[in-house]
């Protein structure tokens, strides 16, 4: 298993001189070989590989004028950039081919010195950690890092990481065993209901608040983009004014990371099996909730659980996103009809039973991630789900279809 350690690196002057240096070369070099892979599959349908772009593009390079300065870095992020571009075509032809499982992966396409987002990726043989608590970067010197935390094994890899506000971080990897992280079993299971009233509604009556990151810091967006739109382009105001915008946007980014780490890390500790709904956060995302939907980030959210998962040895059940989750009775498995989204509130007319709209849902999808459990699920300790009742929250795997009752089968709260 490979994980990733961030720190905040605060490197001097001169040091900032030679990442700058060094972000330019490795984008100099991505360029040249993707033009080159590109004008050799145009002329004759050949493909160059990444040895010989190696010879072409950095070695050879390095003794022309145009492109002497490359000799000024360390040759090893230019060699990653390398590698990187084959990766990139490598996805791209899996993703055509349908062996690549997610959204299709376009071609790599060349870099800009105006994004404001740069990186180098340096391996074991071009940074050292040192005793005293500084990163070691080769032609660049030692890097002032603030630890927030160990790292628990040694890293193979290290990337250096420039964002749209100015901060410099340093992005480890670390490889670990599968086990390594194995969490005490518990016997507490729980589905989660995600929406915008409440983040996320537990199986267990918990309620987690949605921050709104986004919602609290607009007015401070507003002001700040009004200000940039007002500087004339490429002036020196004009590049203050996009940092300030910048890091503002990186202060909400920061805090939404924060919250779906500790809320994720939360629930995996004190849950044996997770079930959630699965979402289809890009089509919600194009709606009249958009902004919102984005906010919310449930995409990173469920990926976050997902990952954690594995790695803590819980079960992560992700059940169809046409379960009808929220018109079920979690007693009696009464289906009711469309509910308008303000009734949060509803009686069944089947059994009686008062539910709240978001608690019903999560009892619904754990119940649903109970009957689709694998037989390791089981073996780990993933319990039968009970109502109040002590009876089993769904008694059958088909929904129950009988005729609507007299009676009126919602009621808003």
């Amino acid at each position: 298993m490979k994980l990733r350690y961030n720190y905040r690196l605060y490197p001097d002057a001169p040091q900032r001189e030679s990442l700058a240096r060094t972000f330019g070369c490795v984008r100099a070099v991505w360029n040249d070989a993707l033009a080159r892979r590109k004008a050799a599959w145009k002329t004759n349908r050949s493909r160059i590989g990444g040895v010989e772009l190696q010879k072409i593009c950095i070695t050879a390079a390095k003794r022309t004028p145009q492109r002497e300065w490359l000799g000024e870095v360390s040759p090893v992020p230019l060699q990653q950039s390398l590698r990187d571009l084959d990766v990139a075509y490598k996805n791209f032809f899996e993703s055509v081919n349908g062996k690549r499982r997610g959204p299709r992966m376009g071609l790599p396409v060349f870099k800009s010195r105006h994004d404001h987002r740069q990186s180098a990726r340096f391996n074991t043989n071009a940074f050292k950690l040192r005793d005293h608590g500084t990163l070691y970067l080769a032609k660049i010197g030692e890097v002032e890092v603030r630890w927030s935390r160990e790292l628990p094994a040694a890293p193979s890899s290290v990337t250096i990481i420039k964002d749209a506000g100015g901060r410099y971080f340093a992005s480890f990897v670390i490889e670990l065993d599968d086990d390594a992280h194995q969490l005490p079993q518990v016997d507490t299971d729980t589905g989660i209901d995600l929406g915008l009233t409440h983040y996320a509604v537990t199986s267990a009556g918990e309620k987690i608040a949605n921050p709104r990151w986004l919602g609290r810091r607009e007015r401070k967006l507003k002001k700040l983009q009004r200000a940039l739109s007002r500087k004339q382009k490429g002036s020196a105001n004009r590049t203050k004014a996009r940092i300030k915008l910048a890091r503002q946007h990186g202060r909400v980014a920061d805090a939404r990371r924060d919250f779906l780490h500790q809320t994720s890390t939360t629930i995996i500790r004190e849950n044996q099996a997770v079930a959630v709904e699965g979402l289809a956060v890009r089509g919600l995302a194009r709606g009249m909730l958009a902004k919102s939907v984005n906010d919310a980030s449930w995409g990173a959210f469920l990926r976050l659980l997902e990952g954690k998962a594995a790695r803590y040895g819980r079960a992560f059940i992700r059940i169809d996103r046409w379960y009808p989750s929220s018109r079920l009775c979690p007693c009696c498995g009464w289906q009711v009809g469309k509910l308008p989204l303000d009734v949060r509130e509803w009686d069944c007319p089947s059994c009686g039973e008062h539910h709240d709209h978001d608690i019903a849902a999560a009892l619904n999808i754990l119940a649903e991630g109970i009957r689709l459990r694998s037989p390791n699920d089981v073996a780990a300790g993933l319990a039968d789900t009970r109502n109040d009742c002590e009876g089993q929250v769904r008694p059958g795997t088909a929904i129950p279809t009988l005729a609507p009752p007299e009676t009126s089968t919602a009621q808003a709260a």
